[in-house]
């Protein structure tokens, strides 16, 4: 699945998190969600999965734009 695909709920495209290198939430087609953020090594995953840690900020910017 490409970035151009999903729909970015967070970050306004000003300063540091305009080129997508900041933590962001993003919704699919389907309706599921995709985050990016800092990979965490909090516990080891299952294989196939991944854990990142995003600011509390970045899922209350999420909500807001999903309106919740």
């Amino acid at each position: 699945m490409a970035r151009e695909e999903l729909t970015r709920l967070t970050g306004n495209g000003n300063g540091e998190c305009g080129q997508g290198d900041c933590p962001n939430v993003y919704r699919t087609a389907s309706g599921s969600f995709v985050v990016q953020g800092d990979v965490s090594k909090a516990f080891t995953a299952p294989a196939g999965e991944g854990l990142v840690e995003i600011p509390e900020e970045t899922l209350r910017e999420a909500f807001r734009a999903l309106g919740w």
